[in-house]
């Protein structure tokens, strides 16, 4: 049996949500993330048990990571929750293989739109296999040394 894979757009893939300003609400256990990471952390979540990719809106444009439910991003950091079908893992392995430097749409900090995302074509294969990609590289990411 030949697997074959199919050109998408990511707006079949995931759903871009926006960040939002935290100031108003008290300090607990959620944590915020900006475009450099983790910030503080906050009382309520904009997700409470959906995992999804971050992709900063404003600043840095170029480094996408997994973000773990429940969390809070704010208004530079986009959050992408996968559709149904499509596996987190596999769908972050795109994000990070995308130039989103050469779709940067501004003259002076870089910057993303829902819209530049959205039109973004790629080659997706099924769940399964996609399950079996996003785990494998998934396993090979956490092999490999940090250094800070």
């Amino acid at each position: 049996m030949k697997l074959t894979w199919e050109q998408r757009k990511l707006e079949n893939i995931v759903e871009v949500c926006s960040g939002r300003d935290y100031k108003h609400l008290e300090a607990g256990n959620i944590p915020v993330y900006g475009t450099g990471g983790y910030m503080l952390s906050v009382s309520e979540a904009l997700s409470y048990d959906v995992d999804a990719i971050g992709i900063g809106r404003k600043g840095t444009i170029d480094k996408p990571y997994i973000l773990k439910a429940p969390f809070w991003t704010v208004d530079t950091l986009f959050y992408c929750i996968c559709k149904e079908g499509h596996n987190l893992n596999f769908v972050y392995d795109i994000f990070q293989n995308i130039n989103w430097k050469a779709m940067d749409e501004s003259t002076g900090v870089p910057s993303l739109s829902k819209t530049t995302i959205n039109k973004v074509k790629t080659l997706i294969p099924s769940y399964l296999e996609q399950e079996k990609i996003g785990k494998y590289f998934s396993c090979l990411d956490g092999s490999i040394p940090k250094f800070v």
